[in-house]
C-alpha cells in the first residue's frame, strides 16, 4: 500500500543539496546586495567564509584557503593547470569525475608521464601502488559511485609529489587528514547545502611552494592564475585570493547563504556533529538495505561506503535480467514516481553510473526524513515491478 507519511524535506539531491534544517529566505536578509564585493562589507563577508571554514574544519594555520570561480570543478582545474608538469602524475579514479580529471591531464594538459588507475563503480583501485615521488590526484569521496577512501594511511607523510584531492562531497561530512593533503577542493553546494557557482581551494605550504617556483609550459587562463608571473619562473602568490579578494565577481547572495550554513554548523556542534549526522544517515540506510529484498549498496565493502552520496543498486532477479537500457528506464521510473508523489526529489543514479538510485545523506539531511523515505522506496519499487509484469 502507498505510505501516508512523507519526509518533511524530500530533497535528497547530491548537488545542490538539501538546505540546513529550518532554513528560510530570511537567512539571507543581511546579504550585501547591490554592493561591490571589493567594498569593505563584501570583502569582510568573503573573508568570514574563509575564516569560519578553516576553524570548523580544523585546518592547519599554515594552510591557505581561497574562494575561486566555477564551483569544485573550477577549483580542481585551477590546481591541475597551475601545478602539474614538473613530476609524473598518477590519477586514481573510481567514478566519472575522477575519470574526468585523468582525461583532462591526458587530453588538455597532454602530460606524457601519466598513469590513470581506474576501478569500476562500487570499487576502489589499488591505492597501495601509489608512488609518492609523483603528483597524485584522487577524489576523497566518489559522488557518483558512493565510494570513499577509508582513511589517509596510504598517503606518504614524506612524499615528494603533491597529493591533490577533490573532496567536494566529503568536506564537512568526513574527517580529512590535512597533513596528508596538499590541495583540497570543494564547493558550497554539497554538505552544508549552499548554492552553486563558487569553489574553495585549500593549499598546504608544499603546494604554495610549487606555485611560487614553477611556471607551467601551457598558457594559463586568468581565472586559474594564483601567482603573478616572474621572469625567473614561478611567481609571487596572489595572496588576496586567500583573504576574500576573489578572482572574479562572486554572488553576495550565495556568500550570505554559505555563511548561514557555516553558522548553523557551529550551532549544532561543529565538525564532529556534522560527521556524526552524516554517519547516522548512512547507518539508517544500512538498516533498511539489510532488510530489503530488492536493493543493496553499490559499494559492497562497508568500510568504503560513502555517508553522503549513498548509491544503491537493484538486486532483484527480474531487474538484473533486463538489458542495460531497460534497467536504466526502470530505475528512472522509480525516481519519477517518488518525485510525482513529493516523497523524494532527484534520487536517480548519475547518468554514467550503473542503473540504480543515489540518496544524499549529508549533514543537512535529517535521519527522520530518510526513515520516512524508506517505505516510499519499497512502494515505488513494487509499483514499477508490478507494472512491468502486467505489460509482459
Amino acid at each position: 500500500m502507498k505510505p501516508i507519511a512523507k519526509p518533511k524535506n524530500p530533497c535528497f539531491s547530491s548537488g545542490p543539496c538539501a538546505k540546513r534544517p529550518g532554513w528560510s529566505l530570511d537567512a539571507l536578509k543581511d546579504a550585501a546586495l547591490g554592493r561591490s564585493h571589493r567594498a569593505k562589507l563584501g570583502k569582510n563577508k568573503l573573508a568570514e567564509v574563509i575564516d569560519r571554514s578553516k576553524k570548523i574544519l580544523g585546518m592547519p594555520e599554515n594552510y591557505l584557503l581561497g574562494i575561486v570561480p566555477a564551483s569544485d570543478t573550477g577549483a580542481i582545474e585551477m590546481a591541475l593547470w597551475s601545478m602539474l608538469g614538473p613530476r609524473g602524475v598518477d590519477v586514481f579514479a573510481w567514478e566519472s569525475f575522477g575519470s574526468g580529471w585523468g582525461a583532462d591531464c591526458k587530453n588538455q594538459l597532454k602530460i606524457s608521464d601519466l598513469n590513470v588507475y581506474k576501478a569500476n563503480y562500487g570499487k576502489l583501485p589499488d591505492l597501495s601502488i601509489a608512488n609518492w615521488d609523483r603528483d597524485t590526484i584522487f577524489t576523497w569521496n566518489g559522488t557518483t559511485s558512493g565510494v570513499r577512501v577509508p582513511n589517509g594511511d596510504w598517503i606518504s607523510s614524506d612524499r615528494k609529489g603533491l597529493s591533490i584531492c577533490d573532496a567536494t562531497s566529503a568536506v564537512f561530512a568526513m574527517n580529512m587528514p590535512w597533513d596528508k593533503l596538499d590541495v583540497v577542493t570543494w564547493s558550497w553546494q554539497k554538505v552544508l547545502g549552499g548554492e552553486a557557482a563558487h569553489g574553495m581551494i585549500a593549499l598546504s605550504p608544499r603546494a604554495v611552494e610549487r606555485l611560487q617556483t614553477y611556471t607551467p609550459a601551457w598558457p594559463l587562463p586568468k581565472i586559474f592564475q594564483m601567482t603573478k608571473s616572474s621572469k625567473d619562473g614561478g611567481g609571487k602568490l596572489i595572496d588576496g585570493i586567500f583573504k576574500g579578494e576573489t578572482i572574479n565577481t562572486p554572488s553576495m547572495l550565495a556568500v550570505e547563504d554559505a555563511l548561514d550554513g557555516l553558522k548553523w554548523s557551529e550551532s549544532v556542534g561543529g565538525l564532529a556533529a556534522l560527521v556524526k549526522r552524516s554517519e547516522m544517515n548512512l547507518a539508517a540506510v544500512a538498516v533498511w538495505v539489510a532488510e530489503s529484498n530488492w536493493a543493496e549498496f553499490l559499494a559492497e565493502e562497508s568500510d568504503i561506503r560513502s555517508c553522503t552520496s549513498i548509491c544503491l543498486k537493484i538486486k532483484d532477479r527480474w531487474f538484473t535480467s533486463l538489458d542495460a537500457d531497460a534497467q536504466a528506464e526502470a530505475a528512472k521510473k522509480i525516481a519519477s514516481l517518488l518525485e510525482k508523489e513529493g516523497a523524494a526529489y532527484d534520487i536517480g543514479a548519475y547518468r554514467d553510473a550503473p542503473a540504480g538510485l543515489r540518496i544524499w545523506g549529508g549533514a543537512t539531511v535529517e535521519t527522520t526524513d530518510l526513515e520516512a523515505l524508506f517505505p516510499w522506496l519499497d512502494w515505488a519499487w513494487g509499483e514499477v515491478k508490478a507494472s512491468a509484469s502486467k505489460a509482459a
